[in-house]
């Protein structure tokens, strides 16, 4: 596989992308945040500073020569609807470039939502072959990764497949949460399990598994009639790794993609990919990128992240008294935030935030919009939109205590909301 790879032409990679549409399927509320995703989806939630966890997606999007997008859209997805709107309407239409909204609509004869992963595309099917693309390329909009779908749409494309699956190598003993293949010398798929107790290793490495990232390649027409064929089979879930995959494997040509060819910016030759679906993993990943070194990398020209940003003056520092210093140390602090004699520590700090005098935050994730008011004490926490920190308040050091008002994840994490509070929630999720 390695040695094909150096064989494909950057003529070839534009063409495939050009003949491709990508649709990425947005529509989950993602429970394991909480209270962050009480009022909207998960692929909206602000990541890194400035970002929405979808915009990774989209810019792998954008900056794979992939232009023609759909986003399938069903929980709560007004915030995910107004972001894409303010921040993704930069394509040109003109030039057969788009991000097109999908919204469940009960297009079918039993007018339901959407029932699952495949159903989500079946219901919009017919707006799919009106684009007439050659391939169709299935997509999440909750993971944090860069990858080029250039290299995963030409390898398809060379082998002759007709699904592809995008992989990643976890241990075995990790790979039971995943949907996990079996391959043969060419990573054709020979066999697929959704969550099994017993994951099948690759072969020659007895201590990792090959699981899905839910990320498919199919050629277009082909993924047409299957979906045709899934929707009217009576005992299917319409779900792509419980039913489609398995029904497809044994009969037909799907191979397996291997994320470590086509992962931009590794670390280390090591490839990221994050699932911040937890609190704990939601903190851990946007803590990471205070690092000297993250393991991803925010700061690549050739392949930046793209997305909606209000124009907004520099942050600012004041204050240089003894006892009311305004500083902010091994921290990252985004633009309208004013550290006002208040001391930050190992914090993210996304925009518009105010942290006034006396206060420490420490080992924390502010999000936009919060101010914390005069000798507050917060430390590992996540802070949601909007929020106004009492005088005074101190959270973080005594779990316990914190229980009785907030939520405190099995790490320590804690989150406060507005609700939490007892604070009006008005556009605190938008």
């Amino acid at each position: 596989m390695e040695n094909n790879e150096h064989k494909i032409n950057t003529h070839f990679d534009n063409d495939i992308t050009h003949d491709t549409l990508a649709l990425i399927l947005a529509g989950g509320r993602g429970s394991r945040l909480h209270q962050m995703t009480d009022w909207r989806a998960k692929p909206a939630v602000p990541f890194g500073g400035k970002f929405r966890i979808i915009d990774f997606t989209l810019s792998n999007c954008v900056n794979s020569g992939v232009r023609r997008i759909g986003v399938v859209t069903q929980y709560k997805a007004q915030s995910l609807i107004r972001h894409i709107q303010h921040g993704w309407s930069f394509l040109d239409g003109r030039f057969k470039e788009f991000v097109e909204l999908l919204p469940a609509q009960q297009r079918t004869a039993e007018e339901t939502w959407y029932q699952g992963t495949a159903d989500a595309v079946f219901q919009n099917v017919d707006i799919l072959a009106r684009h007439n693309a050659k391939y169709v390329l299935i997509l999440g909009g909750d993971h944090i990764y860069k990858m080029d779908y250039g290299k995963l749409l030409a390898e398809h494309a060379n082998k002759g497949a007709d699904m592809t699956v995008a992989c990643l190598e976890v241990p075995v003993q990790e790979a039971t949460a995943f949907g996990v293949m079996g391959v043969n010398e060419d990573w054709q798929i020979t066999s697929f399990a959704e969550k099994p107790d017993n994951p099948v290793p690759i072969p020659g490495q007895t201590e990792n598994a090959l699981v899905s990232m839910g990320i498919y390649v199919f050629n277009a027409r082909f993924l047409y009639e299957q979906l045709i064929r899934d929707h009217g089979t009576d005992d299917s879930s319409h779900d792509f790794g419980k039913d489609l995959i398995p029904y497809l494997v044994p009969r037909y040509r799907v191979y397996a993609h291997r994320f470590m060819n086509s992962c931009v910016n590794m670390a280390s030759g090591i490839p990221y990919w994050r699932d911040v679906g937890t609190l704990d993993a939601y903190w851990e990943a946007n803590v990471d990128l205070i690092s000297v070194t993250p393991e991803l990398n925010l700061y690549d020209a050739d392949w930046p992240i793209w997305t909606h940003q209000e124009q907004l003056p520099p942050a600012k520092f004041v204050f240089d008294d003894e006892d009311r210093r305004g500083q902010a140390l091994d921290s990252s602090v985004s633009g309208g935030c004013i550290i006002s004699g208040a001391t930050v520590r190992h914090s993210l700090l996304f925009s518009n935030v105010k942290v006034n005098s006396y206060s420490v935050v420490e080992d924390s994730v502010i999000l936009p919009n919060v101010i914390i008011n005069r000798h507050a004490r917060l430390r590992r926490v996540i802070v949601e939109k909007q929020c106004v920190i009492p005088e005074g308040l101190t959270v973080g050091y005594d779990a316990a205590a914190d229980r009785h008002k907030f939520y405190v994840t099995d790490k320590g994490i804690t989150l406060i909301t507005p609700e939490m509070l007892g604070q009006p929630v008005h556009t605190a999720y938008s």
